[in-house]
């Protein structure tokens, strides 16, 4: 015998439109389930690789622990005043004053830019002659306290020129490294008591470019040390940078009155 199901029965045994049947539903539980920890295990591999790249990689070691502010010939000023502090005679005194200025001279307390500096050519090699500027290039004057910028105290010695040459190595490599566009640094060397300045030292860039590529602390001490306490290891740096750099000097002018600095080659 049939029997009749009213409408209202009808809708109380039809599943709700959007759910899933009564047995799908514990499979979807169990998915979420499983799908959350997944999600948490990626997130912790993924804060734990950051981590590990936080403290693997290091950041790059400074070149050095002082850096002058500015650029230009105010930089280079900076330096001198910083560099100079540090070196000293066995007596305590200060080795040298360092005075940066642009390339020039002063005859007659008048002010000549230098234009032009010629290299002298070994057994008949070519000149080579490199234009500068202030721009491009710093002049560093080393003078003690005596008569023509000569060392007043101690007696001169090699110990002590060895200084005097690693003072200006140090010059030029904070100079090349944080003064932009400077390609030369002209530094002149005090003379020894009683005698007039001859001796320069004429360091290009290019000169010293694998000491910039490493901290300073690599080329140079943190402690300038005294004429007799340079380590072996720093002279022969100094020495082989500074010393087939040494030049005497003197000056000329063109014809159309531009000063020309001329370096001569010392002779062995």
């Amino acid at each position: 015998m049939a029997t009749d199901v009213t409408s209202t029965e009808v809708a109380l045994v039809e599943p709700v439109k959007g759910l899933p049947p009564r047995e799908a539903r514990p499979h979807r539980t169990r998915f979420l389930i499983v799908y959350s920890l997944l999600a948490l295990a990626l997130g912790a591999a993924i804060a734990g690789i950051v981590v590990f790249a936080g403290r693997s990689i290091s950041p790059a070691p400074t070149w050095s622990s002082w850096k002058p502010t500015g650029g230009g010939q105010g930089a280079a000023q900076q330096i001198a005043a910083h560099v100079s502090k540090s070196y000293r005679l066995p007596s305590g005194k200060q080795l040298v004053d360092v005075i940066a200025k642009a390339p020039s001279v002063s005859p007659a307390d008048q002010q000549i830019p230098i234009h032009y500096v010629v290299v002298r050519g070994k057994k008949g090699a070519e000149d080579k002659i490199v234009q500068v500027s202030s721009s491009d290039s710093v002049m560093f004057a080393l003078c003690g306290l005596g008569t023509s910028c000569a060392i007043a105290s101690g007696k001169p010695s090699v110990e002590r020129g060895t200084l005097v040459r690693r003072q200006i190595l140090e010059l030029a490599l904070y100079t090349f490294k944080y003064v932009d566009g400077m390609k030369s640094v002209i530094a002149f060397m005090p003379p020894p008591a009683g005698t007039q300045a001859q001796y320069v030292v004429y360091l290009e860039k290019s000169d010293v470019a694998d000491r910039l590529k490493v901290p300073l602390l690599k080329t140079l001490g943190a402690k300038v040390p005294l004429p007799s306490a340079i380590p072996s290891k720093e002279q022969e740096t100094v020495d082989a940078t500074t010393e087939p750099r040494v030049y005497k000097y003197s000056l000329s002018q063109a014809q159309q009155g531009d000063a020309i600095l001329v370096l001569a080659p010392l002779t062995a």
